[in-house]
């Protein structure tokens, strides 16, 4: 007997209501292309309700950070008991590798952790009065206190952890969250909601609005109760939301085209090559801002990596993201596919000669190796946003640090090398907010700051990190005379 896919229906949460109210959005499972969910998408009204309840709930409603420690680390026993089925979810909604999708469910769990345990550790610090005429019979000390309501806005490409990301520090720190997931993926994160009230988060304390970022996301901006916004996603929808929201906080982790250079010392070319294709092609489909796209190899070694690449590569399984073999399933919609497919064609008609791949078919893009590039053109100077690497030949190690620099954006870069010297000077010069020396620019630890500079991006995520967003520093002088 075949078993007929459950629709599941997704409204918005208001301190713990459900609400289905709005019109429907379509959700697909991004490979078969069946229908799996209807959310309903807020109108101005809904939104408001949400911040009503929002602003009341931080005014009058606080967590210690005991109650913070408990609610967080039990989410992160909560995920980990149900890891398996949220990365099923995952890949149905979004189409990227089972195996992807576990490694996903794997940081957030780490990142529930991280937060949980900084939620005790929120410190200030003294600050010594120096003048000892006027301050001899003073103290002075600062804290650190919760900015108040966040209003969360996250992408498609990592549902769960970047959703995760923004929550986890924001509720360590004691503020109260406003989740806007994307509209094409919202089922796990709903999951995720769920997940933290079954933990004790009280009612409240996060609420839900589903919806179209120009409609549900442009209510959240126009409320000047918000008093910070976090936001991943594209360059132009970031400076929308910092030009929208004037004084307010912003953290914005957006786009970038991430370069990687592989000098002519770099150990073990082939599993470079392996490391380029696995993680900078195969990681969500290519759909992440720092997976590689400009790989820059010393003409001593090129032809010898470009083998190795290409071998690479074609090794990679694309088809079905919930066969456990699968490396690269479909993009988010075939419409992203589409646009992929037309900037490689653009190149080539511009020159470029492609060594792997360069096929489409509907939203899945064969993984693909560009070569003889032009900086203009796109797949070099913009952010492809699917997988794709474009291989270019140097020979002069300032000039491909210059040319690596010779971009808009500023996120993450990668270098390879076993020169200590051109480590310590490559990492100061390149103009990126991480420098990872000896592996992709597709890591990221979430212990780390992570965040860029340029159009990649304002301010840092990663618990630590974000939690020092999510707080002002607040000064207490006290005359004890």
């Amino acid at each position: 007997m075949i078993q007929e896919t459950k629709i599941v229906e997704l409204g918005h949460v208001i301190s713990g209501k459900r609400i289905y109210k709005g019109k429907i959005i379509p959700v697909f499972n991004k490979y078969t292309k069946e229908l799996i969910a209807n959310v309903y998408s807020a109108d101005e009204q809904t939104v408001k309700a949400a911040i009503d309840n929002s602003v009341e709930t931080f005014k009058n409603k606080k967590l210690s950070a005991k109650d913070r420690y408990d609610i967080l680390s039990k989410a992160a026993q909560i995920v980990s008991c149900e890891k398996n089925e949220l990365a099923l979810s995952i890949t149905k909604e979004v189409g990227k590798s089972l195996k992807d999708s576990l490694t996903e469910i794997d940081r957030a769990i780490d990142t529930f952790t991280i937060a949980a345990e900084e939620s005790k550790r929120i410190f200030g610090e003294g600050i010594p009065l120096p003048n000892k005429f006027t301050d001899e019979k003073k103290m002075a000390y600062t804290v650190r206190v919760p900015v108040g309501v966040i209003a969360a806005i996250t992408p498609f490409n990592l549902p769960f952890t970047l959703a995760v990301h923004k929550i986890a520090p924001a509720i360590a720190a004691g503020n109260v969250v406003i989740l806007k997931p994307a509209e094409a993926a919202p089922i796990t994160v709903m999951r995720l909601v769920e997940i933290l009230e079954e933990a004790g988060l009280p009612k409240g304390f996060i609420n839900v609005i589903n919806g179209y970022g120009h409609e549900a996301g442009e209510y959240l901006l126009k409320d000047e109760r918000i008093n910070m916004y976090t936001f991943t996603g594209s360059v132009g929808v970031g400076n929308h939301i910092k030009n929208s929201v004037g004084i307010r906080k912003v953290t914005l982790e957006l786009g970038s085209n991430a370069p990687n250079i592989i000098h002519k010392d770099a150990y073990n070319l082939e599993q470079v090559a392996k490391l380029c294709a696995t993680r900078g092609l195969a990681t969500a489909n290519g759909q992440a801002c720092i997976s590689v796209q400009r790989l820059y190899v010393h003409s001593e070694i090129f032809n010898e990596f470009k083998d190795f690449l290409v071998d690479a590569a074609s090794t990679l399984v694309v088809g079905n993201p919930e066969d456990p073999n699968t490396d690269i399933g479909p993009l988010i919609s075939e419409r992203q596919a589409e646009r992929v497919e037309n900037w490689v064609k653009e190149a080539v008609e511009d020159g470029a000669k492609v060594l792997i791949g360069g096929e489409r078919d509907g939203a899945i893009f064969k993984p693909t190796i560009l070569t003889n590039l032009k900086p203009s053109m796109k797949v070099m100077c913009e952010e492809i946003f699917g997988p794709v690497i474009s291989l270019v030949e140097y020979d002069d190690i300032d000039e491909v640090i210059k040319e690596a620099n010779d971009s808009k954006f500023g996120l993450q870069a990668g270098l390879f090398t076993s020169d200590l010297n051109l480590v310590m000077r490559a990492s100061m010069e390149l103009e990126y907010g991480g420098v990872i020396v000896n592996d992709v620019s597709t890591y990221r630890s979430d212990w780390q700051p992570y965040g860029g500079i340029k159009d990649s991006g304002l301010g840092k995520e990663g618990p630590i990190y974000a939690i020092r967003e999510m707080t002002d520093e607040k000064a207490i002088i006290i005359n004890y005379q």
